[in-house]
């Protein structure tokens, strides 16, 4: 009974907390006022975000407009300067009108005052250009500054010198030369003097480095070629040549021996070893019938 009612009141304290449990889950329950709120706050918050970022495109293009504006106006500007219908200028090419590359080219620009004003001459220029687009420039040269004052009907002259880049050479480019010039009350003018397509020519040289170079190379090589060549020859001609033999006198007999007194004969003969075994038999023979 006891071990009965211990169990019961086990199972009791164990089903109870799970009871409590499963009937007062808490949930989220949302409450209608308060989310409206939220959704109105949510909704303005987008609504400010929308104008700002309108603002700030407003404020981008303006930049941008404004922007675009100054390039214009310094497009115009740019264009705007033109040449004074009261000023005449022309060129000479001293070197002649081809642009050999690395040389110097001169040429001379005269300008001539037909006005009733003084001009002042500033600075000339010149540069080579993208045939296809005169904006794009490939070699730009230093700008002569002159500061001359040119007075109504008088005229002068100016010389410029440029060098063209070697690596140009054979190729087309656009040459345009610049005068710019100001009147007496500060306007400033520009007049294009030349502004022509020129190719850039290459010099023929008569004798480089690398020309000298290339035939000392070759001259050794021909001079190896032909020694080697005789080294060979002179090799086999010594083959070919028969080794000489020395073969000496015959005999006494091929010797002219009439000079030789003929004491000194007999004393030769009786004192030379090498006698023959005939004349020593000859001898042998003359001493017996004797």
């Amino acid at each position: 009974m006891f071990n009965l009612g211990s169990k019961l009141l086990l199972l009791f304290l164990l089903a109870f907390p799970c009871g409590l449990i499963s009937d007062g889950g808490v949930f989220a329950q949302t409450d209608p006022d308060l989310s409206d709120d939220a959704a109105d706050a949510a909704v303005e918050e987008e609504e400010e975000e929308e104008e700002d970022e309108g603002l700030v495109e407003e404020t981008q293009t303006g930049d941008g407009d404004a922007d675009d504006t100054e390039d214009v106006d310094e497009d115009v500007q740019a264009t705007d300067v033109t040449s004074h219908p009261d000023a005449d200028t022309t060129i000479i090419f001293v070197t002649g009108e081809e642009f050999p590359a690395n040389e110097i080219v001169k040429f001379l620009v005269g300008f001539t005052n037909k006005g009733s004003q003084d001009f002042t001459v500033r600075s000339l220029e010149a540069s080579f250009r993208y045939p296809q687009d005169y904006q794009f420039y490939i070699q730009n040269f230093t700008a002569l500054p002159l500061d001359t004052v040119i007075s109504p009907q008088k005229q002068a002259s100016f010389e410029y010198s440029f060098i063209p880049a070697q690596p140009m050479a054979g190729r087309p480019f656009g040459l345009v030369i610049l005068l710019n010039y100001q009147d007496s009350e500060g306007n400033a003018f520009q007049s294009a003097v030349y502004n022509q397509t020129v190719t850039i020519t290459e010099v023929d040289e008569g004798l480089d480095g690398e020309t000298m170079f290339m035939y000392i190379f070759l001259g050794g090589l021909v001079a190896l070629m032909v020694f080697g060549m005789y080294q060979v020859l002179e090799t086999r001609t010594r083959k070919r040549v028969p080794a000489k033999v020395e073969t000496g006198t015959g005999g006494m007999n091929d010797v002219d021996i009439s000079w030789i007194p003929q004491e000194t004969l007999n004393v030769m003969n009786k004192a030379s070893p090498r006698a023959s075994p005939r004349k020593r038999a000859k001898r042998t023979a003359g001493t017996t019938d004797q």
